[in-house]
């Protein structure tokens, strides 16, 4: 994810939107993949779903059906795809913060570094102040449920760690995590018992209460659930600095994958003594979206990067690139309804088809005005 107000002439994301693979002296190539990821997974933020909601209004068939069951959030216990867009941008958070500060190491201090982090981490915070205060019509300066704010305070964490070793930082992340389990656990407060994760009734929701003075009715934890996604982020951080390393592909690929699978099998093998909850970050859910998310990556690291089949993922870099335009623009700037005044009139005559007109439509001029953007250089970064 990326942010800020101002256009430049590179991308970089809430950590920076791509990077190049660099090996101890020299840049090799650019990390096509990680745009394209990024791409990928908002996509299906930005009009993707809506495009399967308006295939599934002509009729249904269990392709369909699942794809769109998979775009929604699971109500409370279990994972679906929907609940792994948020892991993926941790992920990605962490991923190139290796290639950014190996960059930038060559003509600026630590120190110099590190403010421009922490400003970054800053804005990301305020800008998901703003989104939320404007979504919400009154002003919300912590929101932690939504994605910027957590990814602000997970990327200056990280950064924290970034000229650490890797098994410094790999038992940083686990200490996160086996923490979290053991807090929610064995800690209870008044009218909840220790190791409850009923939706209303655990830790995660008492602690909103009594910090922020609010929960929210879906269940939704915030400020203690944010703890356990900078472990995520931590994950990401060690696959960048693998990525950056001057090892065979072959060896990074199959590191990946066993740490994808041993992740996806730990979370899930936790779930019956610790349910896999999104809406409270439990530490089977961090494990098990982390994990995923990483073999999701893969998958692209593999065919775009290892195998070179990059001419595909085009339109999904457009949208990689300036993600925060999108995630930042769908509440600033009113485009569905001004699109709907053009696409409303042939939508009602249309039938069936009308929601699925609508959607591609709003999907086309957004691409439109990114690619707009990407070839003209403007990209908002921190």
């Amino acid at each position: 994810m990326k942010a800020t107000l101002t256009s430049q002439t590179s991308a970089s994301p809430a950590a920076p939107s791509s990077a190049s693979v660099e090996g101890s002296k020299t840049v090799t190539k650019r990390l096509i993949s990680l745009d394209a990821f990024r791409g990928w997974t908002m996509f299906w933020i930005v009009g993707g779903g809506a495009i399967m909601t308006g295939l599934q209004a002509l009729g249904h068939n269990p392709v369909i059906d699942t794809i769109v069951y998979q775009l929604n959030h699971t109500p409370w216990q279990g994972l679906r795809y929907y609940d792994l867009i948020w892991p993926s941008f941790m992920l990605m958070t962490g991923m190139s913060l290796p290639f950014s500060y190996a960059k930038r190491s060559l003509t600026q201090t630590h120190r110099e570094i590190f403010l421009r982090v922490a400003r970054r981490a800053l804005v990301l915070f305020l800008l998901g102040s703003i989104r939320e205060s404007v979504n919400l019509k009154h002003p919300y300066l912590v929101e932690l449920s939504s994605a910027l704010q957590p990814i602000g305070i997970a990327y200056f964490c990280a950064f924290l760690l970034v000229r650490k070793s890797w098994r410094f930082q790999a038992a940083v992340g686990a200490s996160i995590l086996a923490g979290y389990a053991l807090l929610l656990a064995f800690v209870p407060v008044p009218g909840v018992p220790a190791g409850s994760y009923q939706q209303g009734k655990n830790l995660v929701a008492a602690a909103d209460i009594a910090v922020l003075g609010r929960t929210h009715e879906e269940g939704w934890g915030t400020v203690l659930s944010t703890i356990p996604t900078i472990a995520t982020t931590i994950l990401g951080l060690l696959i960048g600095e693998l990525l950056r390393s001057n090892g065979p592909q072959k060896t990074k690929v199959r590191i990946m994958a066993l740490a994808g699978v041993s992740c996806v099998v730990l979370g899930l093998a936790m779930d019956p003594i610790v349910p896999v909850i999104m809406k409270l970050c439990t530490t089977s859910y961090g494990l098990a979206s982390a994990g995923w998310a990483c073999l999701l990556f893969l998958v692209f690291y593999v065919v775009v990067d290892v195998c070179g089949y990059r001419k595909w993922t085009f339109p999904f870099v457009v949208i990689g690139m300036n993600a925060v335009t999108v995630y930042m623009g769908r509440t600033l700037v009113p485009l569905g309804r001004i699109v709907g005044i053009f696409t409303e009139g042939p939508a009602a005559v249309m039938g069936s088809f009308g929601p699925l007109f609508q959607a591609a439509a709003l999907l086309v001029v957004e691409w439109l005005i990114l690619y707009w953007m990407y070839k003209r250089k403007i990209f908002l970064a921190a």
